[in-house]
């Protein structure tokens, strides 16, 4: 019996040695296609025959395929028709060394449209790309670069450019269009979203964002962007807004916006800027919830960051704000709250830890206010407000709670430093300023272990990490690694030998 065995397991090691057809070792053949501007769409798609279209070679892809995109110019509308699978991607990607354009121009615009769609497709890789001149002038459209909806999950974007994606039409008009806009408009969540490396600039949104998570979003991160030049919000991750029809659907979350830098977005460059100013903000979540933004640069904005709620049944709730460098806002450099007279929606349950805050406020709010380097409008509740270095102007106000609305809001073991006379206000629009830091401490209940008036030694005005003889140097207080953080802006360790540095430095 033992030879038969014997004979059985040399005929198995033959077989595996030829491949064997058993199911565990099957593997599908996968192919290279591609594209180039010289190519013929009756070619074979092969490096010496490529394709003339990208849609061409999309339509014959299958799982676990990959189209290679020559460098030149593609006038047309690229979509995804099929899904990859686990570990079966469907890639679609520049050739190496090579950028690809698709470009938009004398594409029309209906309704809400893409030059390049992802919808209810999954398992989907586009990479290398720029992504421009889509522009319509018709009204009530809305133009997008990059566009990923319906049920699509296991996506990356990646390392793309985005720019001139243009809805140019006056604000009465629905003036409105995305750099990249993610949606979730269906009963099954997007999962498993990753939008890394991009660059967008120089996009006329009007009402809408650069880079948008909304609706049944599950799952995402947003990481290493850069987006600038921007006419409104550069990164929104919202709830709310019937991106979704079901209620309980409609807000994105478990999310991480890391690692971006933001700059030159200004509302009062485009025309919905002539009524309300300075409004937009660098990243914003709007009806989101457990989102965490860390170790992103946000800087020449109106508005540094938002954990904040436009619409009353969808508060921003459970959200992580920690060691980010905000700096030369024109407005608030960190925002919670509803929107003052307008919305309940508010603010709960959130964390704004380990931040440097520098110079923001460069112009008065819409109320004539200094907004605050810190500013909490309507409806706070329970937010803890940790470990924070804030460097005001010499014409600042520190933190600026706007009602009496919200409670249990902790605010401790922040630096505060001005070169002019400090302010704070609490529970009013206008003040009067406190001027004092004991009678801010008392009337705020607040900030009994915050420090006030010694210079946290910020390397320079355009570098915010701290020298090392800083008075912020670990004397902030640990939370938990989970709220802190692993890594510091720069990616290097958070809590050294249990101890923490106030900001968002973590001198080594």
């Amino acid at each position: 019996m033992k030879y038969m065995n014997l004979f059985f397991i040399v005929l198995m090691m033959a077989a595996c040695s030829k491949g064997s057809t058993s199911p565990a070792n099957i593997v599908q053949d996968t192919h290279k296609y591609y594209v180039s501007p010289a190519g013929n769409d009756a070619n074979a798609g092969t490096l010496n025959a490529p394709f003339r279209a990208i849609n061409t070679a999309l339509s014959k892809a299958i799982a676990g395929d990959t189209v290679f995109v020559r460098k030149g110019v593609y006038y047309e509308k690229v979509s995804f028709p099929k899904s990859g699978r686990l570990e079966k991607v469907i890639t679609l990607k520049a050739y190496p060394g090579e950028i690809p354009v698709i470009d938009g121009t004398g594409l029309s615009v209906t309704g809400k449209e893409a030059l390049v769609t992802i919808s209810n497709a999954s398992y989907i890789t586009f990479e290398g790309f720029d992504v421009c001149n889509y522009k319509s002038s018709t009204p009530w459209v809305n133009v997008n670069g990059i566009l990923a909806n319906g049920s699509s999950a296991n996506l990356i974007i990646r390392n793309n450019r985005i720019y001139n994606i243009e809805h140019n039409v006056a604000p009465a008009d629905g003036r409105s269009g995305h750099g990249i806009e993610i949606i979730g408009n269906t009963t099954i969540p997007m999962k498993n979203i990753l939008v890394e490396g991009n660059e967008i600039h120089d996009c006329n949104t009007g009402y809408s964002e650069n880079l948008t998570i909304n609706g049944y979003v599950d799952g995402f991160t947003i990481k290493g962007n850069k987006i600038y030049n921007a006419e409104n919000i550069g990164i929104d991750a919202a709830g709310g807004y019937s991106a979704n029809p079901t209620p309980a659907f409609n807000y994105a979350r478990n999310g991480v916006i890391s690692d971006n830098e933001l700059y030159n977005i200004d509302m009062t460059t485009g025309p919905i800027g002539g009524g309300t100013g300075h409004g937009a903000i660098g990243i914003y979540i709007d009806g989101a919830r457990s989102i965490i933004i860390e170790r992103n640069k946000v800087h020449e904005v109106d508005r540094g960051i938002g954990i904040v709620s436009e619409n009353d049944a969808f508060p921003t709730n459970d959200c992580i704000v920690r060691n980010n460098f905000v700096s030369n806002s024109f407005r608030a450099g960190i925002y919670l709250g509803g929107y003052l007279n307008y919305t309940s929606g508010g603010t709960n349950n959130c964390y704004v830890v380990n931040n440097t805050l520098y110079f923001n406020n460069k112009e008065l709010g819409a109320f004539g206010e200094i907004e605050g380097e810190i500013r909490l409008t309507e409806q706070c509740f329970n937010n803890v407000i940790k470990n924070n270095i804030i460097y005001a102007r010499p014409v600042d106000v520190i933190i600026h709670k706007y009602t009496n609305s919200g409670s249990n809001n902790i605010i401790d073991n922040n630096l505060y430093f001005t070169t002019g006379t400090p302010q704070w206000i609490w529970n009013s629009t206008n003040g009067p300023a406190i001027t004092d830091f004991s009678i801010w401490k008392t009337t705020s209940a607040n900030d009994a272990a915050s420090v006030y008036g010694v210079d946290p030694l910020l390397v320079s005005s355009t570098d915010l990490h701290i020298q090392p003889a800083s008075p912020a140097n670990n004397t902030g207080v640990v939370i938990s690694a989970d709220i802190n953080g692993a890594t510091d802006i720069d990616g290097n360790p958070r809590i050294i030998n249990n101890k923490i540095s106030k900001g968002a430095h973590q001198p080594q």
